[in-house]
């Protein structure tokens, strides 16, 4: 049975924000996560990131489940499993570089853990201080901050500071095309400056 009204666009995600206006957003997990994930509200949330026309979403999730689902209801994905227990700094050359090429062409980001927290906070005030759309990290924890209504902790924090420990964005090769498979303050206003994926 088609889904007719408000339920046809979907729900929007929890903690939805932008982080840059009309280009990049975070949320929670589609659907929630552990005991909280619930099948409808996963259904209800990615037809609405569908609906809002996102060009791809970005699990930072460890695992692989559910990335089906955003097959099912057409909707395009990149798997870039993000872990404490990864070499931090590999993990932001890697990721920034793709990101940056994604805006740069016209993507509309949507990025996700389980849940939005202190170390997907703090992945977002390092991408904006790496991507130079703020002068240093005082401006990137502060805004941030402010988006997400929430204090930066030590792991948010300790990302930024890796940023002026890795190359910054003109000193990296753009990314390889990847083979695809057959209210207080505004978001930042310029988004200038190996893992499974899903073309739309």
């Amino acid at each position: 049975m088609a889904m007719r009204g408000k339920w046809a666009a979907g729900i929007t995600p929890r903690h939805f924000t932008w982080i840059i206006q009309d280009r990049l957003a975070v949320c929670e997990r589609p659907g929630g996560y552990g005991a909280n994930h619930r099948k409808v509200r996963r259904q209800e949330e990615i037809i609405w990131l569908r609906e809002q026309a996102f060009t791809s979403v970005i699990s930072l999730v460890e695992s692989s489940h559910n990335l089906h689902n955003y097959d099912e209801l057409g909707v395009s994905w990149r798997h870039r499993p993000f872990s404490s227990s990864d070499d931090q700094a590999g993990f932001l050359i890697r990721l920034f570089p793709e990101l940056r090429q994604l805006l740069l062409d016209g993507g509309k980001i949507v990025i996700h853990q389980d849940e939005l927290s202190d170390r997907m906070c703090g992945l977002m005030a390092a991408y904006i201080l790496w991507n130079e759309l703020v002068p240093g990290p005082p401006q990137a924890i502060s805004i941030v901050e402010q988006l997400l209504h929430r204090q930066l902790g030590s792991r948010a924090r300790s990302l930024v500071a890796l940023v002026g420990k890795i190359p910054g964005p003109d000193e990296l090769e753009p990314p390889a095309p990847v083979a695809e498979p057959a209210e207080s303050a505004s978001p930042v206003d310029d988004a200038d400056g190996g893992p499974a994926d899903r073309a739309e």
